[in-house]
């Protein structure tokens, strides 16, 4: 299915007297906003493209859905009173949302961790405003998270590729790659590594560990984190990290090579 037949398919499902819709055609994003409060959505069509090949109705009525309820929290008035258990932090690309006033810390070159509550079908991001209505801080918020995340099921299916261990998590409920923020789970998995700890967050919905005993493991990391970056509906880095001293590396995979680590910046 074509990209353009997709873009049009939205257009037909998503029609509304206070949303607009735009399309452009070079980054191939669907952009739906609504004129009450000058926010929206941006969905990248290329990343919803194959779930539209295999079954277009299944995938059509699935971003309808999500799109719509994603619009509705953006008019809805949030309150966090009562609601702390429900906060969770969730991973996004440095430029996603720049102007929203979301609140917002600094993880990886690659990465930034925004925070949510989470409203059962959907969550809602959390910005000033709701802060300011609540009368909590956003330390407040991101110690509530942070505790959050570390609540949630870490089980993890494994593979082994050349030698090398690979663990998927994949618990469906949203926050995968937020538990890369859970330092007990790092420090677990590390202690449990033969080799060389990896970690990849190429989408929101997965978190992959990669424990690193060969050369060739290398190559077969990127690959996987690749074709998950593809795949993914909110894509947040291809490239993977290694895990050492405490920190996160991006790195650099070159074929039949070791890489090497490139610093963080800051």
């Amino acid at each position: 299915m074509k990209t353009m037949e997709i873009k049009r398919a939205l257009e037909k499902e998503l029609q509304h007297d206070h949303w607009t819709t735009s399309f452009d055609r070079d980054r191939e994003t669907f952009r739906i906003e609504d004129d009450r409060v000058d926010k929206g959505i941006t969905v990248r069509l290329g990343n919803v493209k194959q779930a539209f090949e295999n079954d277009p109705e299944e995938a059509l009525a699935s971003t309808v859905s999500k799109i719509k309820e994603g619009m509705r929290l953006l008019i809805e008035r949030v309150d966090l009173t009562g609601k702390e258990k429900q906060i969770f932090p969730v991973l996004r690309t440095p430029d996603f949302a720049e102007d929203q006033n979301l609140v917002k810390d600094e993880h990886t070159a690659e990465t930034s961790v925004f925070y949510a509550v989470d409203e059962g079908e959907s969550y809602s991001l959390i910005d000033e405003n709701m802060l300011a209505s609540s009368g909590k801080t956003a330390q407040e918020v991101r110690e509530a998270a942070m505790f959050n995340i570390r609540s949630l099921s870490t089980d993890m299916k494994q593979d082994t590729v050349a030698g090398n261990h690979f663990y998927f998590l994949r618990a469906g409920d949203g926050y995968e790659a937020s538990r890369i923020l859970n330092d007990q789970l790092l420090e677990s998995m590390k202690d449990m590594a033969k080799g060389e700890l990896a970690v990849a967050v190429p989408h929101h919905d997965v978190l992959i560990f990669a424990d690193i005993r060969n050369e060739a493991g290398y190559d077969v990391l990127a690959q996987i984190t690749f074709q998950f970056f593809s795949e993914g509906h909110v894509p947040l880095t291809a490239l993977p990290f290694l895990y050492e001293n405490d920190e996160l590396e991006p790195i650099f995979i070159l074929a039949q090579k070791k890489p090497k680590s490139t610093k963080k910046d800051g």
